[in-house]
């Protein structure tokens, strides 16, 4: 199936009448968007110059779409058309979302690339792929005990957790949820960090600890740079949220600052990170092989124990420690174009409609926030085509935003042949009257866009072991995504795999609540390290 679905990247176009037509081959690229041919052109002066980074090597896409006239065009009615060839239509549409071999070859030449270039003092401020030092140089031992404290800010919800390590890698945790509203999520960053400290206060009240001074580890699941293991500056809002006066402020401070605002708690912020460490963290608490932290949830990004002295922005006075912890922010990889000659229209209008344009083009190609929304755009463009549902939409299935990722996870689950949840997931969009060759088709389009996502994973992931190239290296990895999609995890294997060096072995391990035991972990490696310093 896939020698057939990778070959000739033909594709069919929709023209005004709203019938299917079979232009010339164009690949990933289409009439309306530069090609990866064109990007240092006078109207991209914006773009960085890695848009050249072996450009030889991705211009092999096939011309773009001209103009034809009806009689150049084979014109499809689609109305009439067979099972048959409206499931060859769903393939040759589909064909955009496909990547080759070589395609993934040269995406991890240029993560390479972006990666150094996120390392060295010289380019990082270009880099759209920062690299932040973490300033985390020890992972965990299993000799941390103790209470801590453990926030962990990056989605729509917030928890706080109150989490006691004993011996033998054994832990009680206590936890709950708090919701952010919309509101706080868009409005100021006094507003944010007043909710956050209200939430800490009342659940060391409710958990009894509201008189104890317990250290704290706070994971903050945006773009930050850190400056040292407590102080870390916001260089973006990421996810939806958008609270002014907390780009380029010190995270750790607005926190302080809302504590003492009330005056009722006393907290020791022992270390702030991202959620990608503190997957590191919690496995490599039970397994010491871990070096690589991956999330590919709401949103993904990944980190890695790189040797300090390719980490050129470190600058921790008498170092004696040989590997700290690099952020990668890879989310944002592909922001200077270097992503485009495998974007897709439906990529562009995601990008266009989202509310940070321009920006984490990686993460929107990728992560749950989006995986949903781009199988939505397909459908759409399909049913006006007369491709699915008999040229049937429904106000659901035209609305942004609801036909969410976890359908794909479900859509994905029925056994071959079977379409029992591929039906429930289309009554739920008011589509009830599809037939299997429908189901089928629904199926393959989720099955093209998560493999996609899957395959963008591996390249990030085997470029960072290759680099790293240590004998065996676990990668711990925690989201939505992963963790709920039925192939994730097999497709990223397979992948990764072929990927990799010759030599060299490799283990997904699925995280246990990294961005909250993390966090913690943290927080008690760096009290350890205060204890053995200060002996």
């Amino acid at each position: 199936m896939d020698q057939e679905l990778n070959g000739a990247m033909s594709s069919v176009s929709i023209n005004s009448n709203g019938l299917a037509t079979k232009p010339h081959l164009n690949g990933h690229n289409n009439t309306n968007t530069s090609t990866s041919t064109n990007n240092n052109s006078s109207s991209n002066n914006s773009k960085d110059e890695t848009d050249n980074v072996r450009r030889k090597a991705t211009t092999t896409t096939a011309p773009t779409t001209t103009n034809a006239s009806p009689a150049s065009t084979t014109v499809i009615q689609t109305s009439s058309a067979s099972a048959a060839e409206k499931k060859k239509m769903v393939y040759e549409l589909c064909q955009q979302l496909l990547l080759t071999d070589e395609q993934i070859q040269e995406l991890c030449y240029r993560i390479l690339h972006e990666v150094r270039r996120g390392l060295a003092k010289d380019t990082h401020p270009k880099a759209n792929v920062k690299c932040f030092v973490t300033y985390v140089q020890d992972l965990p031992n299993g000799n941390e005990r103790g209470k801590f404290l453990a926030l962990d800010l990056g989605g729509t919800n917030f928890r706080v957790l109150l989490i006691h390590l004993q011996e033998n890698n054994d832990f009680q945790m206590e936890s709950r949820i708090y919701a952010i509203p919309q509101h706080i999520m868009i409005g100021s960053g006094i507003q944010l960090f007043d909710h956050i400290a209200e939430c800490l206060s009342n659940f060391m009240a409710e958990h009894n600890v509201y008189a104890e001074r317990l250290p704290l580890g706070f994971t903050f699941s945006f773009p930050l740079r850190q400056l040292g293991l407590t102080k870390g500056l916001l260089e973006t809002w990421t996810k939806g949220f958008n609270c002014a006066g907390v780009v380029n402020e010190d995270v750790v401070q607005l926190l302080k600052d809302a504590i003492a605002r009330r005056g009722d708690v006393q907290i020791d912020v022992c270390a702030i990170l991202n959620d990608t460490t503190g997957t590191l963290m919690s496995c490599a608490w039970k397994n010491h092989n871990c070096k690589i932290g991956l999330i590919v949830g709401t949103g993904s990004n990944a980190c890695y124990v790189e040797r300090v002295e390719d980490a050129e922005l470190f600058d921790v006075q008498d170092n004696h420690k040989p590997h700290v912890l690099i952020n990668t922010e890879w989310g944002a990889f592909g922001d200077n174009g270097a992503l485009d000659f495998v974007r897709t229209e439906f990529d562009r209008d995601i990008d266009m409609h989202s509310i940070n344009p321009g920006k984490q083009t990686f993460e929107k190609m990728i992560s749950g926030m989006y995986m949903g929304e781009l199988v939505r755009l397909v459908l759409v463009k399909m049913t006006k085509a007369g491709i699915l549902f008999n040229g049937q939409d429904s106000e659901v299935l035209n609305t942004r935003g609801l036909f969410f990722t976890k359908y794909v996870s479900e859509i994905e689950a029925d056994e071959p042949g079977n379409f029992t949840n591929c039906r429930l997931v289309l009554e739920e969009l008011g589509l009830n009257n599809a037939t299997d060759g429908d189901c089928a088709n629904v199926r393959y389009i989720c099955e093209c866009v998560s493999k996609r996502a899957a395959h963008l994973v591996s390249a990030g992931i085997a470029t960072l072991i290759n680099k790293m190239d240590e004998p065996h290296t676990t990668v711990g990895v925690d989201g939505s995504v992963y963790r709920f999609h039925p192939k994730f995890h097999n497709l990223m294997v397979e992948k990764i795999t072929q990927l990799i060096k010759p030599g060299i072995t490799f283990d997904l391990m699925l995280s246990e609540d990294g961005s909250g035991r993390g966090a913690a972990l943290v927080a008690a490696v760096a009290c350890r390290e205060d204890v053995v310093n200060s002996k």
